[in-house]
């Protein structure tokens, strides 16, 4: 049986990502809202009544509803209640080390974010936890497989303590980095990274960025 990891845990292991993914985005526009619902989203079957609890912010997505959103008291209520409901001690839970781990990655052109997951005994995944890093000017200015790759090293690096020894399916949205450990790369970075790699054992899979949501959301909000 796994124990309850707790908020404060939580969130001295990966403060940035928390704040990312609860922080309020209120009186943005539509686009910002379906990304947050859809990062919320993810976990609904461990958020209780989550569609109830989520209408007021469903609503805004109607056509009817302007793209900059008339926020009000309901919406914000909603917002609080699915960012406690997130942070809750039923979500989170402690990692088994040992035992095989799925991270998330994702890159956009200003930041990284990954989630940290893990299967339980039924064969549920549950989220352990949640970073985001925001990138440097230099950094911005790298190509996407690149900043894709950093991705995966940088949450590697963050995770190491967790998931060095397991086995790690790292998830992204970058078709390329599949075969990053097996061509040769044409960048002296992704060559450096590509070993670096190879200490971990782990296989990299692709996943449309419209899945890969909640990497998705935390590389956009940081």
């Amino acid at each position: 049986m796994w124990v309850i990891l707790s908020v404060r845990g939580v969130a001295d292991l990966t403060p940035t990502g928390w704040r990312a993914l609860t922080k309020c985005h209120a009186l943005r526009p539509k686009k910002e809202l379906r990304k947050l619902l859809g990062a919320f989203g993810y976990y609904r079957d461990y958020i209780e009544h989550f569609a109830h609890i989520v209408k007021p912010l469903t609503d805004l997505t109607s056509k009817k509803v302007p793209n900059q959103l008339p926020w009000d008291e309901c919406h914000q209520q909603a917002y609080e209640m699915l960012r406690s409901k997130l942070r809750s001690a039923h979500l989170l839970r402690i990692p088994r080390v040992g035992e095989p781990f799925t991270l998330y990655t994702d890159s956009s052109g200003v930041a990284v974010g990954a989630t940290l997951g893990q299967l339980d005994q039924e064969g549920v995944e549950h989220p352990l936890a949640f970073a985001t890093h925001k990138l440097s000017g230099p950094q911005c200015d790298w190509s996407t497989i690149e900043r894709e790759a950093y991705a995966i090293i940088w949450a590697l690096d963050k995770f190491r303590d967790i998931v060095y020894g397991s086995r790690i399916t790292v998830v992204c949205d970058h078709n390329p980095l599949q075969y990053i450990r097996d061509c040769a790369p044409k960048s002296a970075k992704l060559l450096r990274w590509s070993l670096a790699l190879q200490e971990f054992d782990l296989e990299i899979k692709y996943k449309r960025g419209s899945d890969n949501v909640v990497a998705d959301y935390l590389s956009r909000h940081v």
